[in-house]
């Protein structure tokens, strides 16, 4: 059974800075994980599933328009979880409902968590190497536009793979 996600995906310049500061930190995990923002996390999926999961995808796209986000600065969920993030200032509300959309029908999980959209930076270290991640970060910034969001297929040996692209309001 894969292991599936679903997540928007950063612009390279921008997710390429975030993985290698986490990196930067030790933050090994990160290696085989591209910066993103979760639509649906972690989910096992039978391949049975997988061309209804396709189908379901496409139509949570349709039903959504592109939008923007920016990122800002720095947010914790300590002490509940041991994460550093940069947190989304403006699109909160569209991930929001892009989320609920596409993690309905086949991709519906119970999650331990509210849904929060954000970009973690730092997971699972020290104390002093997240207050670290959470003071570096606090100047972050950056504004993108969302077109589309990624099935991602995790695989044992390089981590989170784009498995396939879609388009919003296609």
């Amino acid at each position: 059974m894969p292991t599936i996600g679903v997540s928007i995906s950063l612009p390279t310049e921008y997710g390429r800075t975030l993985q290698d500061y986490r990196l930067s930190l030790g933050d090994e995990s990160a290696r085989h994980i591209p910066s993103h923002i979760t639509l649906v996390p972690p989910f096992e999926a039978d391949l049975a599933q997988m061309e209804e999961i396709r189908t379901h995808l496409a139509a949570a796209a349709s039903r959504h328009q592109a939008f923007g986000v920016h990122l800002r600065g720095t947010g914790t969920f300590r002490p509940v979880s041991p994460v550093v993030f940069i947190g989304v200032v403006e699109g909160i509300s569209e991930c929001e409902l892009l989320a609920k959309d596409v993690g309905s029908g086949p991709l519906q999980v119970d999650s331990e968590f509210p849904y929060h959209p954000h970009v973690t930076i730092a997971h699972h270290l020290d104390e002093a190497t997240l207050d670290r991640a959470f003071a570096e970060q606090a100047d972050f910034d950056c504004y993108f536009g969302v077109r589309a969001f990624w099935l991602y297929v995790y695989d044992l040996e390089h981590g989170w793979l784009k498995s396939e692209e879609f388009l919003l309001g296609q």
